[in-house]
Formats: structure tokens, C-alpha cells, sequence
């Protein structure tokens, strides 16, 4: 299809002696199961007001239907039509796009994951090398002065993830001990999630307030988002057991993950840590372990140095757990390894989340100088000649 930027027109319907206008190209998820959104119907009213552009891909999956964005303004286009649309207009997404080959010539803003060497690393920053594309990495888009990260859906995973465990941890009480908890689908809202959770969690042994939680990366968004959550399901406040740095820095495995129910794991792995337990630790506890959850929030499952080797597959919304190996030890335990949780709320975590985006994003036309994208974009040319560099090593030629 043929997709032109305007130009702004004055009052009376001529072409203003301005900018052209920004665009910018909201393109469909493909993830299944993701119905999260970069931008709203709000945020995209508000970057139009500023003299932006915005395209938006119908998309049926998304948490606002294609109404919404239609009745603020936007420019509909057909679903996953972006490698059509003009080179010059950046895509913004939210999820890692499908595994392909297709070299990348557009500027890409999104989740890549690919900058701490995740699985398929060298072959995600290929296809950009070999279009001359760019990506600016939304986990790297930083705040040039506090150097933290400018939008994050940190408070909502933490918050979906300790929702998720909670579930699971009922589940599993059920049935002598052998319940799997059954597919998550997203809630309306934060309260009737925290409703449903109450629900489930009526029912187990010793009721609620013997149920035991540690939340590892506590004072962080993530963190605060999974006590907030088991506060207000009504979990007693001496059984929510808050670690950061400080509780880490003596190194695992630690005894104290073993001796609660529900474990959830929300630090960022920036460097190598040793390990936070292990399945030959758990199985050396034997019958003491009382751990029967794990909520990989952080997800980090394809990375050399996960402090967390109990699993090695992301779990999914229809089949939200996997079993650990505990060496025909102890009781069952499972673990959480969703990589979009906050996807079960995807209303309230993408309003948040693209709130907090806008004003980058209001800098778009000036990435050139902004230091908010030139930063992002010395990073991402940094990660583009080590993946080729081990191409090359490897005897892969563009």
C-alpha cells in the first residue's frame, strides 16, 4: 500500500509552513496471547496534537479495539503491513517479531531481547545489519540523567507473576498435592484479579495467613508489584519476605527460597550472580523443602547465566507451569516462566506503560540529538558489530 506522510495543514486547509509531520507506525502483535499495546488510543491522540502522524494496524487481538484508536484520529492500515510501509517511518511494537530471515531496513521500537545474549541473538541482529535498519531497544531507552529505564511494565509483571504463583500454588493443594493449574486468561481489571486470587487461595492447607512468600528484587518495580499483590490478597505481612542486594550479596543457593511456598524472582541480571537454587540443591533438602512454586518474573530462561536453572522453556498462558526436576525428592514444585505477564492486564499495564514512553517518544523527530535515542542507538550499533564480529567467527557472511 501507499503510506505518505502529510504535511500539517493551517485553519484554513492549506499546508502549514511547518515540519513535516512525524510519523510513527503502531504495528500488530504476533506473540500469542499478547493483547498489550506500545500505544493507546490516549497516547496516540496526545503525539498527534504534537504534530505526529500515527498509522495504526487493525489488529483483533489488541486490548483496544480498532474503534478506539479510529475515533481519536489515527490512520488505520491492514493488519501486519508494516515491511510495506515506507522505509522512513519507524515501527513501533511491543514484543520480539516472529523468527524470520527477512533482512530489517526500518527503525524498529520494541523488545528485542537480544542485547544480554539471549537464544537467537546473532540472528535477530542480523537481519538489521543486512536491511541497514535500526532498533532501539525499549528495555535500553534510558533517562540520559538517572539512567533509569524511561517505561517498563515492571510494577504490572511483578503484580500478574505473583498473581499467577498464588494461583498455582492453590492449585496445586488440590487433588493431594498433584493439581496443575489450568490456562490464565486476562482480567478486566486489577480487582478482579486480586478477587479471584482470594478465591483461590480460600481452600488451601492451614488456610491463608500460613501461606510464606520471598520476593527477591523487592525494592524494584518488578518487586513492588508482587508484594502489592499478595498484600492485597491478604497474605500476613511477616510471611511476605522482602530481599534486594543486600540479602543476595552473600551468594546462593540459599536455604531461605526452600523454606517458603512461593518464591518469585524480580531482579534485573545485568552480570553473572551465583546461582539462586539449583535442582540438586532442592533435592538435597529432601523432605524439609516446603517450596512448591517458583515465579520466574525476570524469565531470563534462555540466558548462560539464569540464577535460576530449574526449568529451560518459557511457560505460556494455556499451560502456565512446568515441572522441576526435584530428583524423585520432596514434594512436586513448578515454576512460572511467562515472558508477558503483564499481559493479564493489559489495559491498566499499557496505559501505564505508554504514559510513561510519551515524552521519548515526543523526542522522536529529534533522535538525532536526543540523548534518550542517540544513546539507545550507540548501543544498539555496539551489540550490531559484536554479532557480526561472531558471524564472521562462526564463517557467516552477509
Amino acid at each position: 500500500m501507499s503510506v505518505q506522510p502529510t504535511q500539517p495543514e493551517s485553519a484554513a486547509g492549506t499546508s502549514a509552513e511547518t515540519q513535516p509531520r512525524q510519523p510513527i507506525w503502531l504495528r500488530c502483535e504476533k506473540k500469542p496471547h499478547e493483547h498489550r499495546s506500545a500505544l493507546t488510543p490516549t497516547t496516540a491522540r496526545t503525539l498527534m496534537d504534537n504534530n505526529f502522524e500515527v498509522f495504526v494496524e487493525r489488529d483483533p487481538q489488541r486490548i483496544f479495539d480498532d474503534k478506539e484508536f479510529e475515533d481519536v484520529g489515527c490512520k488505520m492500515v491492514p493488519n501486519n503491513e508494516w515491511p510495506s510501509a515506507p522505509v522512513e517511518v519507524p515501527i513501533i511494537g511491543l514484543k520480539e517479531l516472529p523468527e524470520s530471515s527477512d533482512p530489517l531496513p526500518h527503525t524498529h521500537i520494541q523488545f528485542a531481547h537480544c542485547f544480554k545474549h539471549q537464544g537467537g541473538w546473532q540472528s535477530v541482529l542480523r537481519r538489521f545489519r543486512q536491511g541497514g535498519g535500526t532498533l532501539y531497544d525499549l528495555e535500553f531507552l534510558e533517562d540520559p540523567e538517572t539512567k533509569r529505564r524511561v517505561a517498563a511494565f515492571g510494577f504490572h509483571a511483578g503484580f500478574a507473576g505473583a498473581a499467577a504463583g498464588a494461583l498455582a500454588y492453590a492449585a496445586q493443594q488440590q487433588s493431594g498435592g498433584q493439581g496443575k493449574l489450568a490456562g490464565l486468561k486476562p482480567y478486566d481489571n486489577e480487582a478482579a484479579m486480586v478477587k479471584h486470587v482470594q478465591a483461590g487461595l480460600e481452600g488451601v492447607e492451614g488456610g491463608l495467613g500460613e501461606v510464606r512468600v520471598l520476593v527477591i528484587g523487592a525494592l524494584g518495580r518488578c518487586g513492588s508489584g508482587a508484594v502489592d499483590l499478595f498484600r492485597k490478597v491478604g497474605i500476613k505481612e511477616e510471611n511476605i519476605i522482602k530481599w534486594d542486594m543486600a540479602e543476595t550479596a552473600k551468594g546462593g543457593p540459599f536455604q531461605e527460597i526452600l523454606d517458603v511456598d512461593i518464591f518469585v524472582n524480580c531482579i534485573y541480571l545485568s552480570k553473572p550472580i551465583p546461582k539462586f537454587v539449583t535442582s540438586e540443591f532442592m533435592a538435597q533438602a529432601g523432605e524439609s523443602r516446603r517450596l512448591s512454586v517458583v515465579v520466574d518474573v525476570s524469565c531470563d530462561t534462555t540466558n548462560p547465566h539464569n540464577p535460576i536453572p530449574i526449568y529451560g522453556i518459557n511457560t505460556t498462558f494455556p499451560e502456565p507451569t512446568v515441572e522441576v526436576d526435584t530428583k524423585g525428592v520432596g514434594k512436586r514444585c513448578t515454576v512460572i516462566s511467562i515472558d508477558h505477564l503483564p499481559t493479564l492486564l493489559p489495559r491498566e499495564a499499557s496505559e501505564q506503560f505508554s504514559k510513561d514512553l510519551l515524552p521519548s517518544l515526543l523526542q522522536l523527530p529529534d533522535r538525532a540529538s536526543a540523548k534518550v535515542w542517540t544513546n539507545a542507538e550507540k548501543l544498539f550499533q555496539e551489540n550490531l558489530e559484536e554479532a557480526r564480529l561472531d558471524d564472521e567467527k562462526n564463517g557467516i557472511r552477509d
